[in-house]
């Protein structure tokens, strides 16, 4: 039985052998994907080399608390951001022996909307110790939750191929 969808499966493989052969590490910070960027790299066989650790940060205590998000970052612009989501790759990069951190916040769903901050937003942030940063506002709509966390991992796992080719 397979947890994740096959595609995902594939995408994390290459990840995992490029970056074996490139010695990159990466680090993740979860918020609305709740640790599922983590355990899909983790089903790769080898991904011991490539994952150093996983900070799932559900609550905006634990973004300031694991990650160092400042707490004024949180109440001026709110956990799904484009601010959080660059502190919480900052912090998982230097709270982390990884070479390259992703980040994710947004709102999965069903609930949570608002007309400023709808279903489906989500903020993705990807950075690298030599300084490369990359940030990325999606906004997949009002599908399922199930959807709208698996397009997130799709683009987060996009953007750890990109930030490791800079």
């Amino acid at each position: 039985m397979n947890l994740f969808p096959s595609d995902l499966e594939h995408m994390a493989q290459t990840i995992i052998a490029d970056f074996t052969k490139r010695g990159l590490t990466i680090a993740t910070a979860e918020s609305c994907t709740g640790g599922l960027i983590a355990g899909l790299l983790t089903e790769i066989a080898g991904s011991s080399a490539v994952v150093d650790r996983g900070f799932v940060t559900y609550s905006n205590q634990a973004k300031t608390d694991m990650l160092g998000v400042p707490a004024l970052t949180l109440e001026t612009y709110g956990a799904v951001s484009r601010e959080t989501a660059i502190a919480m790759a900052h912090g998982a990069l230097y709270r982390s022996g990884g070479s390259v951190a992703i980040a994710v916040t947004g709102i999965a769903g069903p609930g949570g909307g608002t007309a400023e901050k709808p279903v489906g937003l989500v903020h993705l942030a990807a950075t690298k110790r030599t300084g490369q940063l990359i940030h990325l506002k999606m906004q997949y709509g009002t599908r399922t939750r199930d959807i709208i966390r698996q397009e997130t991992i799709k683009t987060a796992l996009s953007m750890l191929s990109d930030i490791a080719s800079t």
